[in-house]
């Protein structure tokens, strides 16, 4: 039996997902890295998971969202292990 074809995921889609899953849940929470590969690919989230951190990173970089690690502000450049993302303060007084 062929497998199924793999859907094609833009940049675009994941950078989109990310802002508005962290929009909704407002600078005070926090949004897991698998949320965003769910709502994206919920068959094959897996596959996902590191273009959503470099793409987390460079959002972070840009001053859009946070990186946490253990509730505190990491460096985007420098983080390691279990990760949340949240809408830096800075963009949402941008998007309020």
């Amino acid at each position: 039996m062929p497998q199924p074809k793999k859907r094609k995921i833009s940049d675009e889609a994941v950078v989109e997902t990310i802002i508005q899953l962290c929009t909704a849940v407002g600078p005070e929470d926090k949004v897991r890295p698998e949320d965003v590969a769910m709502e994206l690919y919920p068959e094959d989230w897996q596959s996902l998971s590191k273009r959503i951190r470099l793409i987390a990173r460079q959002l972070a970089e840009a001053g859009h969202i946070d990186i946490l690690r253990k509730g505190e502000i990491a460096d985007p450049d420098d983080f390691k292990g279990v990760y949340r993302l949240r809408i830096s303060r800075a963009f949402w007084g941008v998007i309020e």
